[in-house]
Order: C-alpha cells, then structure tokens, then sequence
C-alpha cells in the first residue's frame, strides 16, 4: 500500500512532534512514524523537566533561546498548560567561563547578575559555588514529558496522522520525493523530516554525508531536599578544561529541580557511550557513586542519597553543536549533544522553513559545518 502525503517527520519526540504541529496547522498533510509507543523511554525527550537557559557562552546559542521564549509561550497558549517556568538558573566555577556568560548576555541585552560565591551561597544556602558565579533570571525549567505529550496531541489535533508503534524500515530518495516505508505502508513526500536522535545514523547513514554523531547515555539522579520549601534554580557548574581541551559548550555539571520529585543532577561523570538498541540499559553503580560524590562535596542541601536514576539518551557532534539543516528532500532534524530541549518551538520553527523553502532558515547548523 502507497500514500502521498506534503510530508513525513520520523520521530515522535519533542522536535519531531512539534515540527508536524507547525506543518499540519499551516494546512499541510503529515504523517508522523514513531517507532515506540505514547510516553517512552528509549529516546532523549523523556523525564519530567530540562533546563531552559539563554546563558551560553556562545552568543550564537543565546540569540537562538531568546527566541524560542515567545514561541514557548505560543506553544503553552496551543496546549493550555505551563510548559516552561523561569525560576532563574546560574553558571559558576571556571572564570573564563562565566566571563564568557555574562559578555554573550550582555551583547544580546538581557539581564544578568555577578555574584561572589558568598553572596550566591547567602542566597541559595543549598548550594556551594566555585570561583565565579551569574545569575540568569530568564532561565528555569522546560517540563519535557508534558510538552511531547502536548505537541503529539495538538499536531494529530491539526490533522498529522501520528503513527505509535510504527518503526521506519527504509528511507529512499525517488527523483525529487522522498518514500519511507513502515509498518507496510510507503509513503511518498517532496520533504521527510528524519528527527530520529540517537537512530539518525542508523536512518540517513547511506542517503546523507552526516558528520559522526557519537550516542551517549546520561545517567541522572534525583536528590531529595533537606528542606523542600529552599529555593532551586537551574544550574550548571564549568570546570576547568580537561587536557588542556577547552571545548565552547563543556561544562561538568548541570541540575534543576523537578517540583515534587527533588534536584536532579547530571553530567559530573556519569556520562557514557550507548547502543540505542539496547533496551536493557540499566544504572551503572560506579557512575552513581561518583555522583554522590559530588553532591556530598557540592550540595550541603540535598540528602546525598538518590532518591531516583534515569537514563536518556543523546547524540553529540566533534563540536557539540546541532545538525540542522536539507539535503534534496531530506530534513536533518537532530539539535543534538544533549542540549537541544530548550529550542524546541525554534527548532521547529527552522524546520518549518526548511520544509516549506521559504528563505533560508535563519539559524542552522549545517550539516558540512559539523565536522
């Protein structure tokens, strides 16, 4: 069986769902394949929040989360729920680091705040800081689960076929059209928007000269306050360069709280190589004890017990930025390297200008860039 449709988006995720949202509420017919079912856990897009910052060292990055906010907010008017609250977030450690911060804020005329780690201990007494310390009140927290959930539901309330449990088996260029097969059924479009994460490899390896994308897993836990009614912002800790590598996005740490479950703390060597495949991933001890470690070290206001572990997947380029951009009918939808929730909605939004080529998008990686 064959159907034609305006486009295919491969992925259900964050990026994918609401990629297909934008397409089908512009008129456009999408089918949208997922391999896995309503609410999993195999990709990058669950969990119940992620950081949402504009504090990049890379001016590039915080032009870009300026503006996804007013296209969050569209997003929540769409969904009729809160899906991106500013509680503030810091940066602190490495010096050169957060001067890079503070000048990348400045530039793009936001608001930022220089503390020494006195005065930022005075204020969040739960934390202990490093060297330098910014505060940035546009940051806060992203609630992940419920924005694929509302994306899924608002791009099949658009008219996108979203398709559960439909594993992609092929992807084929013909002429000027793209024809993806699943789940017995071929379907031909002018655009398919693979926005696969750690499967894009997998999917696009023989029809894309893709830059080498490197699948991670981070392995994250939950840490109980000692006093629930402390103030939490997001955060994230830069260390000093390993081997005299400085790379432009590293940092050591990062952790936000989730309102109900505790902080959740990641990244300070808990990150490791994974098979996307895998289901069977489950929490490596020694990743967890060097966690603890550091929130014993870091954080005299969480129970240093973990009260939870996940694990979620990433992909990260040589240079940790995105891949984001066309190639014939082809869409490379992967704002990778495990810092992409933020830009959903602008994400989207570039994705829509790609599919639809009315002007270059104003914001993409490319994929020869990324290399």
């Amino acid at each position: 069986m064959s159907e034609r449709v305006d486009a295919v988006v491969v992925g259900a995720g964050a990026m994918g769902a609401t990629s297909a949202w934008r397409l089908a509420r512009a008129g456009r017919s999408v089918v949208v394949l997922e391999q896995f079912g309503p609410g999993h856990t195999r990709g990058s897009s669950h969990g119940a929040t992620r950081i949402f910052r504009l504090a990049y060292r890379d001016p590039v990055y915080v032009g870009f989360a300026a503006r996804a906010l007013p296209l969050w907010r569209e997003l929540e008017d769409a969904a009729g729920e809160v899906l991106l609250e500013q509680v503030g977030q810091l940066d602190h450690g490495r010096p050169e680091s957060t001067a890079e911060v503070v000048a990348a804020l400045r530039s793009a005329g936001r608001p930022v705040e220089e503390l020494t780690p006195e005065a930022a201990t005075e204020r969040w007494p739960g934390m202990r800081f490093d060297r330098s310390v910014v505060h940035s009140p546009d940051g806060g927290r992203c609630w992940a689960d419920r924005t694929v959930a509302a994306a899924q539901r608002l791009a099949a309330a658009a008219g996108a076929q979203v398709r559960f449990d439909t594993p992609v088996e092929r992807i084929e260029v013909v002429g000027d059209a793209a024809v993806v097969h699943a789940g017995g059924v071929s379907w031909s479009a002018p655009v398919v928007v693979v926005a696969a994460g750690a499967w894009t490899t997998g999917l696009l390896g023989a029809l894309v000269d893709l830059p080498s994308l490197l699948v991670e897993a981070d392995q994250p836990s939950v840490f109980a306050p000692v006093d629930p009614s402390g103030p939490w912002p997001s955060f994230l800790h830069h260390g000093d360069p390993v081997g005299g590598v400085d790379r432009p996005l590293h940092f050591d740490a990062y952790g936000l709280e989730t309102p109900g479950e505790g902080v959740k703390i990641g990244g300070a060597g808990t990150v490791g190589p994974a098979d996307p495949d895998d289901a069977s991933r489950v929490p490596d001890p020694a990743r967890t004890g060097a966690l603890v470690e550091y929130v014993e070290r870091w954080f005299p206001g969480l129970d240093p017990t973990p009260v939870a572990t996940t694990s979620c997947l990433f992909t990260t380029t040589a240079d940790e930025h995105f891949v984001l951009d066309r190639r014939g009918p082809v869409v490379v939808c992967s704002p990778c390297s495990g810092h992409g929730f933020k830009f959903v909605p602008a994400v989207a939004a570039e994705v829509e200008r790609l599919v639809t080529g009315s002007g270059q998008a104003t914001a993409v990686w490319r994929i020869d860039a990324a290399r």
